[in-house]
């Protein structure tokens, strides 16, 4: 009604909705982000690094799926059934280092 979506944030859309909660993990290089997750998830994940130095060029969503395998960050933000449509607003640059590692776990 007060169109508040166009003047200062996109709206919500279904797939906002519909999807898990998510966990954000943020953290200077070689703290143990990544063993953290393997840890929760008892395996490794698809796109996974680790190394004695900075191997993080990239960000990586873990999510669900069927089939085990990566999605590139462009695939991502025209999905409707996944919630990072918005992330297509920090351009090409962003969108070329985000990935998705989906898995059965």
């Amino acid at each position: 009604h007060y169109r508040f979506h166009e003047f200062h944030s996109p709206a919500l859309e279904d797939a906002d909705f519909d999807n898990k909660p998510m966990v954000l993990l943020v953290g200077q290089y070689s703290t143990g982000k990544t063993t953290f997750i393997r840890y929760l998830l008892e395996q490794d994940f698809p796109g996974m690094r680790i190394g004695p130095e900075p191997t993080t060029d990239s960000f990586i969503a873990v999510m669900h799926g069927q089939v085990e395998g990566i999605v590139p960050g462009n695939a991502l933000v025209v999905d409707p059934k996944k919630p990072f449509r918005k992330l297509n607003a920090f351009g090409n640059a962003f969108l070329n280092r985000f990935v998705c590692a989906q898995l059965p776990n």
